[in-house]
């Protein structure tokens, strides 16, 4: 880390000097630019490691307390909840892009961040899981598993922090818009392979083409939008109160960033001074308790 940290820095010094002899280049701007962002991720990066090591049990149990009890603490082998876990674990959901989502990283070890926040998302609301046994499962299979970074994020898209903004991401919509004509989703789900690009995210809607794809593939587990209309009620019956918010703003001031800048060196080598902004040691303001995000 201190390594990349470093070269990153170093370059950055370098993109100003080159910026000094030729002011008005786009490539040396856009270097610049995308540097100061990449600096922000390694900041980040250790934000949630340290996270984790001031708040170990982050781990096993809901950063916000008012959150324990909503799910079923444990899935009884046999259960409604011990089907939809295999399912979801296996990528055979019924939904074509979560299945592919699943089936995808089952064989790679990666997938992007937005489709990993919708993977987690859908196990903790539409199929209403808890989040340990989830976490356990993705937590196997990524290749770049880190344990600070993956209980914070799993917590934060299953809604338990209680100082993030809940986001219910709909899985229909998502395959429209991250694979529009189906590529993806026929590239991992090969018994779809032969349907049409209107019928590739929701088969169950065309029950005159599913000859056409293989008997293997199974009808959806849940009414995706039921289900997300029924966990967002159960989640609003929790974040009401002021007794919610005074443990949120407690958990916001032992956990939430207080950086209002990501530093970044400005010149190569020791003893100079940088363009670094330096934290203001306030607050930062969380998003509202109350917030709630539904992608349907």
């Amino acid at each position: 880390m201190r390594e990349v940290a470093q070269a990153t820095r170093a370059r950055y010094g370098d993109l100003q000097a080159e910026r000094q002899i030729a002011p008005h280049s786009p490539d040396g701007a856009a270097w610049a630019k995308s540097l100061i962002s990449f600096t922000g991720r390694l900041h980040w990066h250790c934000h949630f490691m340290q996270k984790l090591e001031s708040e170990p049990a982050i781990e096993v149990r809901n950063l916000h307390r008012a959150y324990d009890g909503l799910r079923p603490e444990t899935i009884a082998p046999g259960s409604v909840e011990a089907a939809r876990l295999q399912a979801w674990a296996t990528g055979t959901t019924g939904f074509p892009f979560v299945d592919a989502c699943m089936r995808s990283l089952i064989h790679t070890g990666w997938i992007n961040f937005r489709m990993r926040a919708m993977l987690v998302a859908f196990a903790s609301y539409q199929l209403w899981l808890p989040w340990r046994p989830t976490g356990l499962h993705l937590a196997r299979l990524f290749t770049d598993y880190e344990p600070g970074i993956h209980w914070p994020q799993v917590q934060m898209q299953s809604g338990t922090t209680g100082i993030n903004t809940i986001r219910m991401y709909n899985p229909v919509k998502q395959g429209y818009d991250q694979d529009p004509t189906g590529v993806f989703v026929r590239r991992w789900l090969p018994e779809l392979a032969e349907l049409p690009d209107h019928a590739i995210h929701e088969p169950w809607r065309f029950s005159d083409l599913r000859s056409i794809a293989s008997e293997g593939y199974p009808d959806r587990i849940v009414d995706h939008e039921a289900a997300a209309r029924a966990a967002r009620d159960k989640v609003w019956g929790v974040r009401r109160g002021q007794s919610f918010r005074r443990a949120a703003d407690a958990i916001q001031d032992e956990h939430g960033s207080r950086k209002s800048g990501m530093p970044i060196t400005g010149q190569r080598g020791a003893g100079q001074k940088g363009t670094a902004q330096k934290s203001t040691g306030k607050r930062a303001k969380s998003a509202p308790t109350s917030q709630m995000k539904l992608d349907l």
